[in-house]
């Protein structure tokens, strides 16, 4: 049984809530809601190769430009006029309102200069009187509408014509149009645009021919290529990775390291090309909710995907899992609603600057599904590792090969209901529960002790703790609280070591 930051059994994401909450227009004799529970994430998997995807063709929409529309319910509909035919006149009085127009314009009809007001007909006894009340005023607007409509057609088949015997043409140009079209650097397009160029797509394929497709970015000048972990785990014995770029230049890879627990790895192109640009990497523990963010990857095999967000939260406590039933992978997460999707994996989360401030490594799922396959989709909550982290973690790998992990040398109760990680009762000795030799066990914390906060956050779960014990260095020193026999004890602890997974 471990003695490091681990369950005393695999562990199984909670269970995701069983059923959404009860719309506003649910009978006040409703069942109540049922207790929220921890979400459910699971990393992005890795999809097939490209194009193998079905898709669905949007439905056309009813009508359209051009499509006739249905006369009033209860009413004839009206036959259409024939080309050069006057329209039978209206009768007058309450069936044949409105009157029809004139027939010559009114200021034709005679008065000249000095008579009475423009458009106003003339009359033996001085101009007409102009029509009282909101009826005359309806009538002139009707009027005019007929009129408009008239000029109006007359222009269109005018040019129809023109246009039709080629001695004419309707398209207008804008004379100041610019010849090239010029994004600011500081647009999301001219992000994309300098950050693409350093985002590859990788595919990974196991010795028995099974494997998927995931993305990183460029770390180094080296052609070192940081990505997750569980992209590449399936090739990382025997297997074959390719890395292709944006301008589909595509180059053999090798695995220099990898860290489960992190859902992190280090990939080198075998032959890099020369000029290779690292995308900057930013400062995440500086991120703040609100700030915008840009994801790129390989959504479903599409390469060079981008798209937008803003951070949604800081130090989201995720357990994630690929769902093959190994261990799961701890991070205290940044949360986006930028749409990731599987095949997103191991791609960077961009700030507003260009700068990655995160891995792209998990989702929460609302069900399987999708179109033509059993794989989740993005419902606008997606996790990305901190760059901070993920850097620690880079730089062990790179150096030697294997992830280094900070503990307290414990082992945690993932399945306990309590307020706070609780620490094993049971599932072996008590010295390996809790190791007397380590930082746990000298700062005096026993089996069944619950953990409430750790570096003065509050801990509510034993893969919160884990995930809060991961963003520092083995020798930080961490203030911890637990109970015991519901009394709260506070104490420094000075966090240990492990090289490797388990």
């Amino acid at each position: 049984m471990s003695t490091e930051n681990e369950g005393t059994a695999a562990p199984t994401p909670p269970a995701a809530p069983s059923a959404p909450p009860a719309p506003a227009s649910a009978t006040q004799d409703a069942a109540p809601a049922p207790a929220v529970t921890e979400p459910v994430t699971q990393q992005l998997p890795p999809t097939p190769a490209p194009g193998t995807e079905p898709t669905q063709q949007i439905p056309p929409t009813q009508g359209g430009p051009g499509a006739p529309v249905p006369p009033a319910y209860g009413q004839e509909p009206a036959a259409a006029p024939v080309y050069g035919q006057q329209p039978a006149p209206a009768a007058h009085g309450a069936e044949g309102w409105p009157p029809p127009p004139p027939t010559v314009p009114a200021y034709g009809t005679g008065g000249g200069h000095g008579g009475g007001a423009w458009g106003v007909p003339l009359s033996a006894d001085g101009p007409t009187p102009k029509p009282k009340g909101r009826g005359g005023l309806v009538a002139g607007v009707l009027v005019a509408a007929l009129l408009a409509g008239g000029i109006g057609g007359g222009v269109g088949y005018w040019a129809a014509e023109r246009s039709n015997n080629g001695s004419g043409s309707t398209t207008i140009s804008a004379a100041n149009t610019p010849k090239d079209l010029k994004r600011e650097a500081g647009s999301i397009a001219g992000l994309a645009a300098g950050a693409l160029p350093s985002v590859v797509t990788i595919e990974a394929s196991a010795g028995d021919g099974e494997g998927g497709t995931g993305t990183g970015f460029v770390y180094d000048q080296q052609g070192h290529i940081l990505t997750n972990n569980h992209v590449v785990a399936s090739a990382a014995n025997g297997g074959k990775l390719f890395a292709t770029f944006s301008d589909g230049k595509r180059y053999d890879a090798e695995v220099v390291g990898r860290a489960q627990g992190y859902d992190v790895a280090v990939l080198k192109l075998k032959n890099p090309p020369a000029g290779l640009k690292p995308l900057p990497l930013g400062d995440s523990d500086r991120v703040a909710v609100g700030d915008s963010t840009i994801a790129i990857g390989a959504p479903f095999g599409l390469s060079n995907t981008v798209t937008t967000g803003i951070v949604s939260a800081k130090n989201r406590p995720v357990a994630s899992g690929d769902g093959s039933g190994s261990k799961n992978s701890y991070m205290s997460a940044l949360q986006t609603d930028a749409s990731i999707n599987p095949g997103n994996s191991g791609g960077p989360l961009l700030d507003g600057r260009g700068a990655v401030i995160g891995i792209n490594s998990a989702i929460q799922s609302a069900g399987n599904g999708g179109f033509g396959g059993g794989q989740a989709g993005s419902i606008g909550l997606g996790f990305a590792i901190p760059v901070n982290q993920a850097k620690n973690v880079a730089e062990s790998l790179i150096k030697t090969g294997k992830p280094v992990y900070p503990v307290i040398s414990v082992s945690v109760d993932l399945q306990a209901k309590s307020e706070g990680a609780k620490i094993s009762e049971q599932g072996a000795a008590a010295n390996e529960l809790v190791d007397p030799n380590g930082p746990a066990g000298k700062a005096g914390l026993k089996p069944g002790d619950i953990i409430t906060e750790f570096g003065g956050k509050p801990v509510d779960s034993g893969p919160t703790l884990i995930s809060m014990i991961w963003t520092y260095k083995p020798g930080d020193t961490v203030k911890l609280t637990y109970l015991r026999g519901g009394k709260p004890t506070t104490v420094d602890i000075t966090l240990g070591s492990r090289v490797g997974d388990k």
